[in-house]
């Protein structure tokens, strides 16, 4: 899949498995380093939606800040965009490494990114993304700790753009009538699934 290139204002879907199909979270905290580094570098360029972290994948749909909301130092760097996520995935890596005293290549290769520019696209892929750990037999999507559900039916301050997520299903409760009924087009997603 040829890389389309990061633009500000838009939606993009970003994932990526283990190199080898083997596990990039192998513990609990690797779980929650990641969320931090998610918050140090993407936060700053883009506006996070959905995510699922699987034990050997992830997926995360973001929002590109518009170029007038990017700080001026990111605005003139060329590549900027790109160069926030690409930091996140080589601290991640880097750490791992280090922790797990191995070396090499983390992740099977490039990030993958999808740009999205539907709106049932994107209500089908926030389907998708937040029922993932039930679609991959891992946990029900409503228990599993390492996705955006939780953060998207509660009340409590999230970096998630709850409201803009929940509008898209028209309520909560819809919302939630949605993944539990499981109602998403695959078709519409199946270049995005990583079996």
């Amino acid at each position: 899949m040829k890389h389309q290139p990061f633009e500000p204002g838009h939606f993009f879907h970003l994932y990526n498995r283990g190199n080898n199909n083997e596990n990039i979270f192998l513990e609990q905290e690797n779980y929650r380093y990641f969320l931090v580094l998610m918050k140090k570098y993407i936060v700053t360029v883009a506006n996070v939606y959905s995510y699922c972290l699987l034990p050997n994948h992830f997926h995360i749909i973001i929002k590109f800040k518009e170029e007038s909301q990017l700080e001026a130092d990111i605005k003139n760097k060329k590549n900027s965009l790109h160069q926030a996520i690409s930091n996140m995935m080589n601290a991640y890596t880097k750490a791992i490494n280090k922790r797990y005293n191995r070396r090499g290549s983390l992740f099977q290769e490039h990030l993958k990114r999808v740009k999205i520019t539907e709106e049932n696209y994107l209500r089908n892929l926030g389907v998708y993304v937040n029922t993932n750990a039930t679609h991959h037999q891992i946990e029900d999507y409503k228990t599993y700790p390492h996705s955006s559900y939780s953060a998207l039916i509660s009340h409590q301050e999230t970096l998630i753009k709850r409201d803009e997520v929940i509008e898209l299903f028209s309520d909560v409760d819809n919302f939630k009538h949605v993944l539990h009924c499981k109602k998403l087009d695959i078709e519409k997603i199946q270049e995005l699934i990583l079996e």
